[in-house]
């Protein structure tokens, strides 16, 4: 199945200059996004993950899909102020500005491994900054998937430490 097919790009969003890469046409379609989960946890099954890590919003939708997938937990993490319990938080740079996330300092005991799924990967900021939350609480990263990586704009060396799987690229040929 091409998913690049079934992602639609806005121009201009969040802000001008800017492709916005909308999953909700994939969610939408029900044979594409199930073919999508089943082959994002397909990369990782049979290997030891404890949870499953998703950042708000689109990181729900896919993360706690292959979560269930894979037979484990999933772990939110959002934004400041948005969780009812202890928190620790991590600041990162993004392609149009900056931001913070925040999850429950209970979500992780030292040890666990923990696969980081989102809908897309840019720079590599939003996702290297859930990597060091997970090390700052004594979790291992398993690895990453996602679904779209945004290749022209070098997500992976900001990541090059991790194991990263994606299931559609777009470089800049391909816009």
């Amino acid at each position: 199945m091409d998913l690049k097919e079934k992602i639609r790009n806005i121009p201009d969003f969040p802000k001008k200059g800017i492709i916005f890469f909308d999953i909700t046409t994939l969610v939408r379609d029900g044979d594409a996004f199930r073919f999508a989960v089943d082959e994002m946890a397909k990369q990782y099954q049979g290997k030891k993950i404890d949870a499953i890590m998703g950042a708000e919003s689109r990181g729900f939708i896919f993360g706690a899909a292959v979560a269930y997938k894979l037979g484990v937990g999933f772990i939110p993490v959002r934004k400041p102020g948005k969780l009812p319990y202890e928190t620790c938080q991590v600041s990162y740079d993004l392609e149009y500005g900056s931001s913070s996330l925040e999850m429950h300092v209970d979500a992780i005991s030292k040890g666990d491994n923990i696969l980081i799924v989102d809908d897309l990967v840019a720079t590599g900021g939003t996702a290297k900054a859930m990597a060091q939350i997970i090390e700052k609480m004594g979790g291992k990263v398993v690895g990453f998937s996602f679904l779209v990586e945004l290749s022209f704009l070098n997500p992976r060396k900001i990541l090059e430490a991790y194991e990263l799987h994606s299931l559609v690229e777009f470089d800049s040929e391909s816009m």
